[in-house]
């Protein structure tokens, strides 16, 4: 599987998660964006830096091509796919405790 199809997948497993699994909801939440949004400028300079000393390299024939501060888009979805599995989880683990 490419780079892209797994990133997409991980999308779609929090996603799924996070509305039927543990059921926190957070992708319908205000607070979720406002996180992500601060979360966001950090990890595309991180990536930048990574990827533009070659610290961390893609195969071209793994990603689709586009890149945000020198990083593939697919490094987005993934970074958009921890950040919601982070916090569903610490919101579904806070109601249980």
């Amino acid at each position: 599987m490419s780079y892209t199809g797994l990133a997409l997948f991980a999308v779609l497993v929090a996603v799924l998660a996070d509305v039927q699994l543990t059921q926190s909801k957070m992708i319908f939440r205000k607070s979720f964006w406002t996180s992500y949004a601060i979360i966001l400028p950090f990890q595309l300079l991180t990536n930048w830096w990574l990827t533009s000393r070659n610290i961390v390299m893609y195969d071209s024939n793994q990603i689709i091509g586009w890149r945000i501060a020198s990083a593939p888009i697919e490094d987005l979805l993934f970074g958009f796919s921890l950040v919601l599995a982070i916090l569903q989880l610490w919101s579904y683990w806070g109601r249980k405790l």
